[in-house]
């Protein structure tokens, strides 16, 4: 899997869910959480900040994991949006600008140098204006957020992609990740059991 523009290198979005390796438990307690972080954006978002709550109310199960992966296989990035849709929320994103996004799709990774590794993802809210418009951002209609906490939270960090769409490289055969901000980086994690 690659990324388009190496814009977003270390964070695959849904590298595990399409491969066809995957658990939804790896050993860790899956109580419900919310996480406290600033946003800080990265190259034309440099110097913004803005701070975020995540909240993880269930994971995901394997049956939800098969249906993306079937909804990709037929239909792509619209299809993968669709099954998306039609699942019931997991958790939500949540900045200060408004009641946030609900997260449809939560699991957990193998542990990464013995941090747990949390995956979101989920479909993005077209804005009015994007809808209106026709603006080539409505494309890019999902968005993700890796997580790698560790149990005292310090050195717990993360990464955001507010805007991505996946598509297959035809000369490759890879997933590729296209995003249409640069990702933001997640900092000062606090995280609370529910």
């Amino acid at each position: 899997m690659r990324v388009r523009n190496g814009l977003f290198r270390d964070v695959l979005v849904i590298p595990l869910l399409l491969a066809g390796i995957g658990t939804t438990v790896q050993g860790q307690d899956q109580e419900s959480m919310v996480i406290q972080a600033t946003a800080m954006g990265t190259s034309t978002q440099m110097g913004k900040m803005v701070h975020i709550n995540i909240h993880i109310d269930q994971f995901s199960t394997q049956d939800d994991r098969k249906a993306l992966i079937d909804a990709f296989n037929r239909s792509g990035q619209r299809g993968l949006v669709g099954a998306l849709d039609r699942m019931k929320g997991k958790g939500r994103f949540r900045t200060p600008y408004g009641v946030g996004n609900e997260v449809k799709y939560i699991i957990d990774l193998p542990p990464d140098k013995g941090r747990r590794h949390i995956r979101l993802v989920t479909n993005r809210r077209i804005a009015f204006g994007e809808a209106y418009a026709s603006t080539r951002s409505k494309e890019y209609s999902l968005g993700a957020v890796d997580l790698f906490l560790t149990p005292d939270g310090k050195g717990s960090e993360g990464t955001a992609l507010p805007a991505c769409k996946l598509k297959v490289d035809k000369k490759t055969q890879q997933i590729e990740i296209e995003t249409f901000q640069n990702p933001w980086k997640l900092t000062n994690l606090m995280i609370s059991k529910k």
